[in-house]
Parts: C-alpha cells; sequence; structure tokens
C-alpha cells in the first residue's frame, strides 16, 4: 500500500471539496434550519435563470440533476398514457445510466445504440432512425460531453437534428461537465432555447461537478416555461434542501473557487495526458472533469491492483473493453497516481 487512505478517482467527484464560502454559508444557516427553504429556493432560480440568460419560468430546480432527468422520463410517461402512444427511450451505449434506470423501473423501453467504433461518438444517424422507425413518443437522451467517453458531440450536427426533429421526438441534454469544455466549437443547448422555444428540448446541469457540491444534492433543468411547468408537476415539493440552496449560491458568487476548480482539473488533465503519451497509451479528448484511457490486459485486473495500491478507479464500460475512466482529482492525487501507473508499466502490467 503506497497510501494512507484510498484516492478516489472513480466517481466523477470533485476532491478539491466545497469551497470556504458554501462552508460558511451552511454552517451560518443552520440557525434556520428549521423553516422551509423557500426563499433560498427563490434566490437561487433567480441566480441560475440570470448566470444562463433565461427567464426564472424557465429553471425547475432538482435534488441533482438525476431529480430532474427522472422528471422527464415520468412526465413524458405520463403524456404518452394519457395520449394512447407508444413510448420509449433511446440511449447510447455506453452512457450515464439514469435515464435508462428510471426507464426501466416504470416499463418504459429502452433502445442502447452503440458508439461508433472508432472515436465512441454518437452515432446520430441510427439514434435518429430508432426514433424515425417507432411509432409514439420518442426520448433521447445525450450526454454531452459524454459520460464515460469524456468527449463532446459535433456541435453542428446535433443542433440541426435537434431544431428540425418532429413534435413527438424529444431531447434530454444532460450537460454535466459542460463548464469543463475547452473546446471553441461546443454550443450548449441553454443557447439554442434563447435562441428558439423549443418544445422539444430540456438541458440539465448539475452542482455537483465543478462547484463541488455533490452531496448536496443539487441541480436543473433548462426548457421553455410550457415544458418546465409539465415537469414541474413531477418534481417533490420542496426538493431543494436549505443548505444545498445556500452552498450553491455561495459557490456560483465564489468566482476564485470556481476559477481554482477548473484550473486544478485543468492541471490534472495535463500530467495524465503527459503520462500516458509517454507510455503510449490512447486516450479521448477530455473535455470533462475525467479521462478514459486504454489499458493494456485485463481491465478488472488493473482495478484491482490499483486498488491495492490505495487508489480507487472507475470500472469497465461495456460494450467497450480494453479502456479505463479515470477521475481527475487534485494534482497531489494526480502525481501519486502518475507514479503508480508508471510502476505498473514497469512491471510489464499496463
Amino acid at each position: 500500500m503506497l497510501t494512507n487512505h484510498l484516492i478516489e478517482l472513480n466517481s466523477n467527484e470533485n476532491s478539491l471539496g466545497m469551497s470556504v464560502a458554501a462552508k460558511k454559508a451552511v454552517i451560518d444557516s443552520l440557525d434556520i434550519g428549521f423553516r422551509y427553504p423557500d426563499d433560498q429556493r427563490a434566490a437561487l432560480i433567480t441566480k441560475v435563470a440570470e448566470i444562463n440568460g433565461v427567464a426564472e419560468n424557465q429553471i425547475s430546480l432538482g435534488s441533482g440533476s438525476s431529480e430532474n432527468i427522472r422528471t422527464v422520463v415520468q412526465m413524458l410517461k405520463n403524456k404518452s398514457l394519457i395520449e394512447g402512444k407508444n413510448f420509449q427511450v433511446i440511449v447510447p451505449h455506453p452512457t450515464f445510466a439514469y435515464a435508462e434506470l428510471y426507464a426501466t423501473s416504470i416499463d418504459v423501453p429502452v433502445v442502447k445504440v452503440p458508439l461508433t467504433p472508432e472515436n465512441y461518438d454518437f452515432d446520430l444517424q441510427n439514434m435518429q432512425k430508432v426514433a424515425d422507425d417507432f411509432d409514439g413518443i420518442s426520448l433521447l437522451y445525450l450526454c454531452n460531453p459524454n459520460n464515460p467517453i469524456a468527449t463532446i458531440t459535433d456541435t453542428t450536427a446535433l443542433k440541426n437534428w435537434v431544431q428540425s426533429a418532429p413534435a413527438n421526438h424529444y431531447f434530454l441534454l444532460d450537460e454535466a461537465y459542460s463548464e469543463y469544455v475547452t473546446d471553441s466549437s461546443f454550443e450548449s443547448g441553454i443557447e439554442w432555447l434563447s435562441q428558439q422555444q423549443s418544445d422539444n428540448l430540456v438541458v440539465v446541469r448539475t452542482f455537483s461537478k465543478l462547484c463541488a457540491l455533490a452531496g448536496m444534492r443539487v441541480g436543473y433543468a433548462v426548457a421553455n416555461p410550457q415544458m418546465i411547468a409539465k415537469l414541474e408537476a413531477f418534481i417533490s415539493i420542496d426538493n431543494t434542501n436549505l443548505s444545498g440552496a445556500v452552498a450553491a449560491l455561495a459557490t456560483l458568487d465564489d468566482k476564485d473557487f470556481l476559477a481554482l476548480s477548473l484550473h486544478t482539473a485543468n492541471q490534472s488533465r495535463q500530467m495524465v495526458e503527459q503520462t500516458l503519451d509517454e507510455l503510449g497509451l490512447r486516450y479521448l479528448p477530455s473535455q470533462a472533469s475525467f479521462i478514459f484511457h486504454e489499458i493494456n490486459g485485463d481491465v478488472q485486473t488493473y482495478i484491482d491492483r490499483m486498488r491495492d495500491h490505495g487508489i480507487a478507479v472507475g470500472r469497465e464500460f461495456a460494450p467497450i473493453t480494453g479502456f479505463n475512466r479515470l477521475t481527475l482529482g487534485r494534482p497531489d492525487e494526480m502525481a501519486v497516481f502518475v507514479k503508480v501507473l508508471k510502476s505498473f508499466r514497469d512491471k510489464g502490467w499496463v
């Protein structure tokens, strides 16, 4: 064992930790912990709308963006029942699993469309074909940047598809990692909503990643006012807890922390990419807080050996083999990872 405690590089958490301002806001809120967080929740909606350049009635807060994902699936399931139509969810494979899990839990069929074999991009053509061939309502879940791949989808192709889709095709864009994107060609779906009031587009974001508030469970959806009203019918009442609301507000105001959070992720990414280049291990161009990289040998064996050396790395994501997802921790954590990975090469393990 090379460390005294487990370095967790497996869940895409931000190990920089909460900002000092967020911690103080939570502590200061304890005196009113017996009150419902109506004022704080309203203030957060105002702030989120402001930073995204949309109206307040275009925001739906969630207990993490996972709740927002669930409400989209539930709302469309309900719509299909009322209208007597079939309903399916279409997902790339692999991707973040929550849309699939929520759909499966309420008996909605899920169609998985494999990523392209070479660069692991979304196969937009085949996903559209699955939707076009279906008699009913289709929800297309698209995580952009995609988890676990960390790459972005071509903006022009995706935008054209969303804006030209028929009324029975709905798009759920999960932009959990959008703050990390450095590619200037990337355009958020929120910008499309400000340009055109789409009836079939919902964008979800989270405070779990760049803002380092995964445990506070705060996320939100952005859509047109009519769509938000429909989604709110499936949101838990008073779903935003006081601590989460004040922590999110404080973090959004803490520009120095947000800059530091982004800087440390970029620094860690450069450290890992340099090492992977030295070792000749392929990796996908990361636009997120993690890297999807090649492993020579059995991936599960690699995962087990890393844990034996005090490091938890991500699981394997079928059907892709020979790759591992690595969360970008603090630079000091990545220095340990780099040292261990190089020792594995010396032993012929990677």
